[in-house]
């Protein structure tokens, strides 16, 4: 099945992709749980440690199970390599440790994750890694910031959690004309709906906890490219420094890629219809979604997305005390700052997501006191809206 895989659908492969059935004839993907492998002879065991000779050698670095999401979400990016993480954090970081060195220069979006923020600001400037902020919309300020010493270029598209949209295809272009890498962080679409790599980034970055599991069961992320970058240079840092994913996780991953199309679009669809609903509300003062021709960037979700994913965020009349009452008053929702679950979750950015952030750099990302966002699940669309009217009449 694996030689032949390129000819199936997207359906086909995320079903399929990657696995090898032992001699015991499974229909399911086993779990390896074991940290160690025996070798046949001293010989087999030397060959393996110098990387003469393929196979397994120690579950830090090399697991079936683990292998078989890689395998199989490489083929959904349309990567030749992908190596499994503990963590969308560790993604980035073994990503920026593999290809960065004391002296180079990143230039990111200014709207990503916070703590992908403070991990550039407090953790990669210790090792002489400066970063530039941009707004992720204006490619102009993109270009001026970058130095002779820029390598990477980064950003989350859609962001989070105002889903404003960096153009992936110019980005690419600037980033190759001025000899640096294009990461994206494709967590919100997942390449169900996004396929960066497709539009010329180098480097797709996930947090498989969100989507890819799609139940809030495990922690995992995962980076995919090329077999130089990601196959080569993310492997020998994870090798060595070991953020590791563990096989469990990677086989729970693995049966959530089986539906993750299916989810995908219902995710979306019922996004689309809250966010149009949100829009109608009193009290409600904007609405954040890729999908509404009100969202400046609404062609280009269009242009190089298939679908406008499960988020929506929305600010509400009244600042942080408006936003805290609307999620208090909500009885269905869960009031957690996880996304990417069947269930809906509803959380206050200000005061989690982005909480570690100063009120200026917050301010200068548009996050706002009475900014909500919604990771709208797989509800019936009625009772979740039935939900927020609660919420936003209480």
């Amino acid at each position: 099945m694996s030689q032949q895989i390129d000819r199936y659908g997207f359906a086909t492969r995320a079903v399929r992709a990657g696995q090898r059935r032992t001699q015991e004839g499974e229909q399911a993907e086993p779990i390896f749980l074991t940290s160690s492998y025996v070798f046949n002879s001293a010989a087999e065991a030397a060959a393996r440690f110098s990387g003469e000779q393929p196979g397994n050698i120690y579950s830090r670095f090399t697991n079936p199970t683990v292998r078989t999401f890689e395998t199989r979400l490489a083929e959904l990016e349309g990567g030749a390599a992908c190596v499994a993480t503990a963590s969308g954090m560790s993604a980035i970081l073994a990503t920026c440790l593999a290809l960065l060195e004391q002296g180079d220069h990143i230039v990111s979006s200014r709207s990503i994750f916070g703590t992908t923020t403070v991990l550039f600001n407090n953790y990669l400037a210790k090792l002489g890694i400066a970063t530039t902020y941009v707004p992720v919309d204006d490619i102009g300020r993109w270009e001026a910031a970058i130095r002779p010493e820029t390598r990477l270029l980064f950003l989350e598209t859609p962001s989070n959690p105002l889903t404003e949209l960096g153009d992936i295809e110019a980005l690419a272009e600037l980033a190759h004309g001025r000899d640096c890498l294009l990461v994206v962080d494709n967590c919100f679409c997942t390449p169900v709906l996004q396929r960066p790599l497709e539009l010329g980034a180098d480097i797709v970055i996930h947090s498989a906890t969100k989507y890819l599991d799609g139940q809030g069961r495990c922690v995992g992320g995962a980076v995919v490219g090329n077999a130089e970058q990601v196959g080569e240079a993310v492997y020998g840092c994870l090798r060595t420094a070991g953020p590791t994913m563990s096989p469990f996780n990677a086989w729970v991953f693995l049966k959530g890629l089986e539906t993750l199309g299916l989810r995908m679009a219902a995710h979306s669809a019922a996004a689309h219809h809250l966010a149009t609903w949100l829009e109608t509300r009193a009290g409600v003062r904007r609405v954040y979604y890729p999908g509404l021709e009100s969202h400046p960037q609404h062609q280009l979700a269009r242009a190089q997305q298939h679908g406008f994913g499960g988020i929506v965020a929305f600010d509400v009349e009244g600042g942080k005390e408006a936003a805290w009452r609307l999620i208090d008053n909500t009885r269905l929702l869960s009031i957690t700052a996880n996304l990417g679950d069947a269930k809906t979750t509803i959380t206050h950015p200000a005061t989690t997501t982005h909480g570690r952030l100063t009120p200026e750099q917050r301010a200068e990302a548009g996050i706002g006191d009475g900014l909500v966002r919604i990771a709208v699940g797989l509800e019936d669309l009625e009772d979740i809206q039935a939900d927020l009217e609660a919420g936003l009449s209480g």
